[in-house]
């Protein structure tokens, strides 16, 4: 009966939180009813939750990029009033933390893990450890690796995430061939980042071939532009040249010496493919800066406070909407169906490597200043004070 109540009141949550703004999550945002969060990020354990068993154990990668405190405050709010037991953790880019806070979970009694992975090939053996103790594994976001320990996957449909941002650099490029290319990419030790190239690639590349691209930054990715299906290796020569590490001034630095390295012919009107929002204000703000860089056309993903307020300055072209609401809630939601012995609904698998992982993919959507009221204010996600110049 207990979890029959848990679920209605998931069911209500879920639907509440479609209808209520996240407002882009705090890194001392409140603990739901019996339950724990980790502010520090360390392994360690907030007041309360120390001597506390849980039901759900939820380790993040980092608390220093919006994205994750966004998805921490939907775990809480979700999870709280459904009175679940939980605890937040962050890895604070560390394998070794990650793995730290898995085993700080197991300690509790943890009955279901979501994680969303610093490294998706080092998190095994994290994994594995919770898989030995009895604990069913959800890989949140990011897939992890080489491990027959994920039972399900929750993510956004990371390859749809990257055509999107190759459509809209073809939808929006200036007229004319030969358009100068620039490719940046995120972390090569995220899977995500190689689904997100393939994607963007699988578009983008018949217009390398026909001549309306020409990349300018990366000499692995000229080698190959001939090539519609890349392998996995060959993705990873190009990430190699233009990763980003998913770090704001990574991919400043990378944005300065790719300019330094190219002529006047590799200027002018130009397209960018940014891999996420905060990499995207970073490579932004070097295009503006080089006076021979007459425009710019630059994705982007995550929806980030900042970046919206980018596009609405014309500082950022696009960016992809990822409601963490909805991944937050299809996660619990696979939690709940463990806890009450049931088989949790998935619509995809992914290889990891190891085994097809069951998976449940979010929708994504594309905001750009047409739509940013109507898809990201009028849906309750931000509020319009949250920014100026809305229209």
């Amino acid at each position: 009966m207990k979890r029959k109540i848990l679920s209605l009141l998931l069911a209500v949550t879920m639907v509440l939180g479609l209808l209520t703004g996240c407002g882009g999550g705090s890194g001392d945002s409140g603990s739901g009813s019996g339950s724990g969060s980790d502010k520090g990020g360390t392994g360690g354990s907030d007041k309360g939750a120390a001597t506390e068993t849980i039901e759900v154990g939820i380790v993040l990668p980092t608390k220093d990029e919006p994205r994750w405190l966004q998805d921490q405050k939907q775990f809480e709010t979700i999870l709280g009033d459904a009175g679940f037991k939980y605890q937040v953790l962050y890895s604070q880019a560390s394998s070794a933390t990650e793995k730290t806070n898995v085993e700080t979970l197991i300690s509790k009694d943890m009955k279901v893990l979501i994680i969303c992975a610093q490294d998706g090939a080092a998190a095994a053996a994290a994994v594995e450890a919770a898989k030995a103790a009895g604990v069913t594994v959800i890989a949140y976001d990011r897939l992890i690796t080489g491990t027959d320990a994920v039972d399900y996957y929750v993510t956004f449909d990371s390859f749809a995430v990257g055509v999107a941002q190759g459509q809209y650099l073809i939808d929006n490029a200036p007229e004319g061939t030969g358009i100068p290319l620039y490719l940046f990419a995120g972390a090569a030790s995220d899977n995500n980042a190689f689904i997100f190239f393939e994607g963007a690639w699988s578009v983008l590349q018949p217009k390398v071939a026909d001549g309306t691209f020409k990349i300018v930054n990366s000499s692995e990715a000229v080698a190959l532009q001939d090539k519609a299906d890349l392998s996995r290796d060959e993705i990873a020569k190009i990430i190699g040249q233009v990763t980003t590490d998913w770090d704001f001034n990574a991919a400043k630095s990378k944005a300065e010496s790719h300019l330094t390295a190219v002529g006047a012919d590799a200027k002018g009107n130009v397209v960018v493919l940014a891999p996420n929002d905060g990499t995207s204000r970073a490579i932004s703000d070097v295009f503006a800066t080089d006076t021979d860089i007459t425009s710019y056309i630059i994705t982007g993903q995550d929806s980030e406070k900042a970046s919206v307020q980018y596009i609405i300055d014309g500082k950022q072209s696009m960016t992809v909407f990822k409601d963490t609401r909805t991944l937050a809630a299809d996660s619990v939601s696979m939690a709940v169906d463990v806890l009450d012995g049931k088989t949790p609904a998935t619509d995809t698998t992914y290889d990891n490597g190891a085994v097809d992982v069951p998976s449940k993919q979010t929708p994504i959507v594309v905001v750009t200043k047409d739509n940013v009221k109507s898809a990201l204010v009028d849906s309750g996600y931000y509020a319009a004070s949250d920014f100026t110049g809305l229209e």
